[in-house]
């Protein structure tokens, strides 16, 4: 089948002569006819020059690129990308680790398979198209992740209902393309966790957080802990095992508390001294001042598009006001920005300006950032969209 061809204004390839992915509508001068939603094309210059090959999509971002290089995109080339992303994994330590089987496996642009997340809990992989192309391809792709992973993995669950543009009409379901499990108990760092990959948020699990789990745990020792949008308890459960005198979970979801008792039941059952409630994170702040030496604010992502952010960069100088007002004197404070659109810089100036409404004097501790498994490509810094900091508060 030929490959149909999208041509672009003039000097509109030069961010693809830097390797950047994304291809945006604007850019285009003339498409062949009949170009289907996610389908193969090929981008050519002005000059009519090869540029790249990549999925097509209605939308700002018109066309992800799969190559730079005119090649055949085939089972051979999915092969070929998720061997070398499971290659990097190993080689970092992530993988094919007795004590954690739960990590990202491929992060889109990350791992240039822009559209694309494959998340492992054990021995199952939930796999999630955030593409309309990365959808058309998922039994390939499934295909060519049990050639690479072997007996890593039993079982594919594909999780893109709620991640592919409901426009496109797709029909998509969520379900398992091979195998079928109940056991959905994954290990990260010796701990124990339950992973909702039917109806939880994003693959079922923040695996990126990992990291930051593992440094609070460090500092968790005879603390009172609030982590506050608790959902699964992470935070929580890393605190109970970093020797905290007092951890409440705190989520205005009450399946996600359901989920975060469960979790500290599977690794501390029994064990008072944790509570979890259901509440609203304003409401509840107001109303427990100075209670809590330790305090997480992990809030779902505040501004999904650019045009949301004016609005997202307030509520995270709101939140954080209350953060500081709350927490107790020589408190220490990890808060978090996961929206995109939200750069370092943005996130950092909209906690400053809440420590100084608060009158708290506060020292950073730590500046924060996703972890190797959620690798930034460096020609896509788009794609560097989790920001923390640990703060010390006087």
């Amino acid at each position: 089948m030929t490959t149909k061809t999208i041509q672009l204004k003039k000097g509109k390839e030069e961010s693809l002569k830097r390797f950047h992915p994304w291809i945006f509508s604007g850019a285009i001068l003339r498409m062949d006819e009949g170009i289907e939603e996610g389908e193969l094309v090929k981008v050519v210059t002005f000059h009519r020059e090869f540029i790249a090959i990549g999925h097509y999509q209605i939308g700002s971002i018109a066309v992800r690129v799969l190559s730079f290089r005119d090649i055949t995109i085939d089972q051979e080339f999915w092969e070929s990308r998720l061997k070398a992303a499971l290659n990097m994994r190993i080689a970092i330590g992530i993988a094919d680790n007795p004590t954690n089987n739960t990590y990202r496996l491929v992060h889109g642009e990350g791992d240039l398979l822009p559209g694309l997340i494959i998340d492992c809990y054990g021995k199952t992989a939930v796999m999630q198209a955030h593409s309309v192309g990365m959808h058309v391809e998922r039994l390939p792709i499934c295909e060519a992740l049990r050639s690479v992973m072997g007996s890593r993995i039993e079982h594919v669950f594909y999780k893109s209902e709620t991640t592919l543009p409901f426009k496109a009409e797709l029909g998509q379901q969520d379900g398992f393309l091979y195998g079928g499990s109940d056991d959905n108990v994954a290990i990260e760092n010796g701990l124990k966790f339950h992973v909702d990959w039917l109806k939880g948020q994003k693959t079922g699990f923040f695996v990126d957080q990992r990291e930051n789990r593992t440094l609070l745990e460090k500092y968790a020792q005879n603390r009172s802990v609030l982590n506050m949008f608790c959902y699964t308890g992470g935070f929580s459960v890393y605190a109970m095992r970093g020797g905290a005198k007092l951890v409440h979970s705190v989520d205005s979801s009450a399946k996600a508390v359901e989920l975060t008792n469960a979790n500290i039941e599977l690794n501390f059952p029994s064990d008072a001294r944790h509570a979890a409630f259901c509440d609203d994170a304003f409401k509840y702040l107001d109303a427990h001042d100075a209670q809590y030496d330790l305090v997480v604010l992990d809030p779902p992502a505040f501004a999904k598009h650019r045009a949301a952010l004016r609005n997202a960069l307030k509520g995270y100088t709101r939140l954080n006001v209350k953060g500081f007002e709350r927490i107790k004197p020589g408190g220490i404070l990890f808060t978090f920005s996961c929206s995109q659109v939200v750069t370092k810089e943005n996130f950092r100036n909209a906690v400053f300006t809440a420590a100084a409404q608060a009158k708290r004097k506060v020292r950073i501790l730590h500046q924060l950032h996703q972890p190797a498994d959620h690798p930034i490509n460096i020609y896509h810094p788009e794609g560097e969209y989790l920001k923390g900091l640990v703060l010390y508060v006087e």
